[in-house]
């Protein structure tokens, strides 16, 4: 959400999301972006943030604003991410500057082609992606690289490999909560662990979604418990529910139980 506007960072500290992201970057007017910066810590010194995690989008790296942003969070402890756009290379650098963790954007032609050098740079601890920035950077259309399979399996791959979480995009139209469901469980399936969302409605959606549900919780009881109860007896695959069961559904089971806080 915006970072010039205390109303809507005062509301912020009630929506039930794992994490609140703050806007340096597209939501704030460049002659808002000083002001910005100097009433972002006040703001949020006067709301009770609990354990969600708070974090910035600040600026691309590099820039004069986005340097300026980091002069400015660098005394914000209760800033913990730094949300970084236009990500294209090793961002170690600057997670060793600043301490805190960093969540890169891929949203440029060079940020897919070398999306590895940006999740395996010390500090990241998961990525996400930009379809309208990513459209323009390569002179396609918005929805075409918002639904497309190729750059949203890429990214979850590369994260996956290096042991990161992957968050699907930004869902614009605010009054489609079909849409938003459905492109929020083809990310799941995808391996995606949440969404971004740019409205209140939208968080309910989301943890419906990426939560694992009752009858996926059950299920990965019963995989973990008979696949350990057949690796005792030596074995390394179990039938249950008529279903073969090994270490690979194993491993998938103990993910959806790690995630539903088992």
């Amino acid at each position: 959400m915006p970072a010039n506007n205390p109303r809507m960072i005062a509301k912020a500290a009630a929506i039930e999301a794992d994490s609140i992201l703050f806007d340096f970057e597209d939501a704030v007017p460049p002659d808002e972006k000083e002001a910005a910066r100097r009433s972002l810590g006040a703001e949020l010194r006067k709301a009770d943030w609990g354990h969600r995690e708070l974090g910035v989008r600040i600026n691309a790296p590099g820039t004069p604003d986005g340097e300026r942003d980091l002069g400015a969070l660098g005394s914000e402890h209760r800033i913990s991410v730094l949300v970084v756009p236009k990500a294209e290379s090793d961002l170690s650098p600057l997670g060793r500057a600043t301490g805190k963790a960093l969540i890169p954007i891929i949203e440029t032609a060079r940020g897919v082609l070398h999306v590895e050098d940006v999740v395996r740079s010390g500090g990241v601890v998961a990525v996400t992606y930009g379809a309208g920035d990513l459209a323009t950077s390569v002179g396609g259309d918005f929805e075409a690289y918002g639904r497309n399979v190729y750059v949203k399996t890429r990214l979850v791959i590369a994260a996956a490999a290096y042991g990161l979480e992957a968050i699907d995009r930004v869902f614009f139209d605010l009054k489609d909560d079909d849409g938003f469901r459905a492109e929020a469980l083809e990310a799941k399936h995808l391996g995606y662990v949440g969404k971004q969302v740019v409205h209140p409605n939208q968080v309910r959606l989301a943890n419906e979604v990426f939560t694992p549900t009752e009858d996926e919780t059950r299920w990965a009881k019963e995989v973990v418990a008979a696949y350990e109860a057949a690796a005792r007896a030596g074995r390394g695959a179990v039938r249950v529910r008529d279903r073969l069961v090994d270490a690979v559904h194993y491993r998938g089971a103990k993910k959806t139980l790690e995630r539903a806080g088992l």
